[in-house]
């Protein structure tokens, strides 16, 4: 697809998100509310998008006023729907649970919709990403050329239908992303940086190729076997883990928005709602944490490190 057609598939597939957003909620509201329970998280400012985070105090809201903020945050999409004081680079996270009461007629209207809106998300997310051609360091621009003010993480996030679970609890994930990567995956990347010929503020294209030029070398000075891993710190992030006696099973969802959790009229089950405890990065215990292998940092700035 090239650009000029992505222009009219993006635009038209965020309208679509948008009209099947407010049909979704409108068919929420219309329906039987049990119980709603969201957990409001401290906002970042401006400037602090990088500060490591060691604590996180939770605001607890329930009732309708958790459904009103759950459903509002579906449709936050937008920096202007931001505070001017907060960051629009940092993600913002609405984690909590949504229950209604439906009969099988309404769950399967609710899934449709659900569906329908998660779809235009993948869409959308494609369409950015893969069919536009764009590279990556474009897209920023390309969005905001024709969406102006775009948050496309909240655009991108789909939305999690339940049915009849047992319990819905709450926890904290804080965890690397350590992927395996050869030193021939690692020189070419480095390559393709150096050739570009960009500048990367602070630094000069000069100085950026420079500074490329001896990580090249320094890679190159490592033997062909050397194991690397790009071990890169993930922020924490809330989750929820819900349980289904019946198959005897428990599922962990990352939780960035509310779940939306359907009982059925012949179900009878009541839904047990857990809490959003407060976050401190001190207070954290490994029930089980396997001893890694030690590693030796190579490239800070792309969190490579060697196996020693």
């Amino acid at each position: 697809m090239n650009k000029y057609l992505s222009i009219e598939s993006l635009t038209t597939c965020f309208k679509k998100q948008e009209e099947k957003l407010s049909d979704l909620i409108a068919l929420l509201i219309s329906y039987q509310l049990i119980d709603a329970r969201v957990f409001e998280l401290p906002q970042i400012k401006k400037g602090e998008e990088h500060e490591q985070i060691t604590e996180i105090m939770v605001n607890p809201q329930q009732g309708n006023e958790a459904l009103n903020a759950g459903l509002r945050f579906y449709q936050k999409l937008f920096i202007h729907h931001n505070n001017p004081n907060i960051s629009s680079k940092a993600a913002s996270r609405l984690p909590g649970a949504l229950c209604f009461a439906v009969n099988h007629q309404q769950h399967k209207e609710a899934m449709e919709a659900i569906n329908e809106v998660n779809q235009l998300k993948i869409a959308l997310e494609n369409i950015v990403t893969k069919e536009s051609g764009i590279s990556k360091e474009q897209r920023f621009e390309f969005v905001h050329e024709h969406l102006r003010g775009l948050i496309t993480l909240n655009a991108y996030r789909t939305i999690t239908p339940l049915l009849n679970p047992d319990s819905i609890n709450f926890g904290w994930a804080n965890k690397n992303i350590i992927n395996k990567v050869t030193k021939q995956q690692v020189l070419e990347r480095l390559e393709k940086s150096y050739n570009a010929g960009r500048a990367v503020p602070p630094y000069s294209s000069e100085q950026w190729a420079a500074l490329v030029a001896l990580e090249i070398t320094d890679i190159k000075k490592l033997p062909d076997d050397v194991i690397l891993k790009i071990k890169r710190p993930v922020k924490v992030q809330p989750i929820t883990r819900v349980w289904y006696s019946e198959i005897q099973k428990q599922v962990q969802y990352a939780c960035p928005v509310p779940v939306i959790t359907f009982y059925t009229e012949d179900s009878e089950i009541k839904p047990k709602i857990g809490t959003l405890s407060n976050y401190n990065a001190n207070a954290i215990k490994h029930k089980h944490k396997p001893k890694a292998k030690p590693l030796e940092l190579v490239i800070p700035r792309l969190h490579l490190y060697k196996e020693i």
